[in-house]
């Protein structure tokens, strides 16, 4: 399916973009904000690709496989997730500082 190869893409590139960052910026808090965002790209980009298996090739072993990559994708975009959260105030205060 086109639209999971887009997204597929879109996400990959996204983590490699913020990977990109990360090594670029010094501030430590923000260089945390940045390696949580690649996470999320990462746990997305692992979802799709999971879920786009599922589609293009349905059969018992790649549903299993599936499943656990969704469960892993799932679990690194949400904990990604969270740390963004925690890390933005943080972020925001180190910004301020300067």
């Amino acid at each position: 399916m086109p639209v999971f190869m887009i997204l597929i893409i879109l996400s990959l590139s996204f983590y490699v973009y913020f990977k990109i960052k990360f090594f670029r910026v010094k501030a430590p808090m923000h260089r945390k904000w940045l390696s949580a965002k690649s996470s999320v790209a990462l746990g997305l980009f692992v979802t799709f690709f999971a879920i786009n298996s599922f589609i293009a090739q349905p059969s018992t072993l790649s549903t299993i496989i599936g499943i656990i990559f969704v469960l892993i994708g799932v679990g690194s975009a949400w904990a990604g997730y969270r740390a963004y959260k925690y890390y933005l105030p943080l972020v925001v205060e180190e910004a301020n500082k300067k």
